[in-house]
């Protein structure tokens, strides 16, 4: 008996071995790229450093600057703002076209409509920057269709507007990430029992009714995994934003992951961008862990 024990402890750990051989280069490579240059940022971030020279001590000032520029703290503002636009709305609105698609849509009308909204999620984000450029601005497709039907006096460039340029912005970020969500939310959808449908609507229940106290109820963890992704594309926002407006104009768009790069890549201010890049980091856990928290104890309880 003691032998037997003896052998499957041997096994066990034979195994365990094995199984973290095959972990082994995924990790080093999660090392090398991501905890090596993540626990020198955070080092970075105590110094004042232009990448060449020497460095010099500067403690938690990088910090302290950060808070009380108002151009460096506003790209935080800014980032919260796009998180609106970035993830509240695309959600929202998938919601509401996912359950349309599955109530409606259905057969090859539904997967025509899927592959219809899910097509931004395969542009990469600087040729959809690019094209929403265009259509954006002054003499661009939108104004000229807004001009058509009568709405002239509202044209403008949107993208150079200080009031509408980060709304602009943010618009093109719905209409990137509302497919994802959209696909996503109808996946749910489709495993719901629909039992519970028919339940609701011998009870004399509507279509807004079953949305409300079915449908969204039991989506809270697919509701979660999108708010998640979207906050964190809104939050670490840098492709569209910097192909779009580059943070103009003036600052009126300019997000932390922008400034990071003017920081480090242009003025050559390493310890600055590295404490802004730190507190964006520390800012996105702070929103996301919540998300996940919530996402997975619903998800058990479902």
């Amino acid at each position: 008996m003691f032998f037997r024990r003896v052998s499957l402890s041997r096994g066990i750990s034979r195994e365990t071995l094995i199984g973290w051989l095959f972990v082994l280069p995924a990790l080093l490579m999660y090392a090398v790229f991501v905890l090596v240059p993540l626990l020198m940022s955070i080092q970075y971030s105590f110094f004042r450093w232009d990448g060449i020279g020497p460095m010099t001590w500067v403690g938690l000032n990088n910090y302290a600057t950060v808070l009380e520029v108002p151009d460096l703290l506003g790209t935080i503002f800014n980032a919260f703002r796009l998180v609106v636009f970035f993830s509240f709305i695309p959600v929202s609105l998938g919601l509401v076209v996912a359950s349309v698609i599955h109530r409606v849509a259905t057969g090859r009308l539904g997967e025509i409509a899927r592959t219809v909204l899910f097509l931004p999620q395969v542009i990469p984000l600087v040729a959809a920057g690019i094209i929403w450029g265009w259509l954006l601005a002054y003499p661009g497709l939108i104004n000229q269709v807004l001009r058509a039907i009568g709405l002239g006096a509202i044209t403008r460039a949107w993208l150079g507007d200080f009031d509408w340029a980060l709304p602009a912005v943010g618009f093109i970020g719905i209409w990137v990430l509302l497919g994802f969500c959209t696909v996503l939310l109808w996946t749910g959808m489709t495993r719901l029992d629909s039992a519970l449908y028919e339940s609701a609507r011998i009870d004399g229940a509507g279509w807004l009714a079953e949305f409300v106290n079915i449908t969204v109820p039991l989506l809270r963890h697919e509701i979660g995994v999108c708010l998640t992704v979207t906050v964190i594309a809104a939050l670490a926002a840098f492709d569209i934003v910097y192909v779009s407006t580059a943070g103009g104009p003036g600052n009126s768009t300019a997000v932390p992951g922008i400034q990071i790069y003017i920081l480090a890549f242009t003025q050559q201010r390493i310890g600055l961008a590295s404490a802004l890049a730190v507190m964006l980091m520390v800012m996105v856990l702070v929103v996301i862990l919540p998300l996940q928290r919530l996402s997975r104890e619903t998800h058990y309880e479902n």
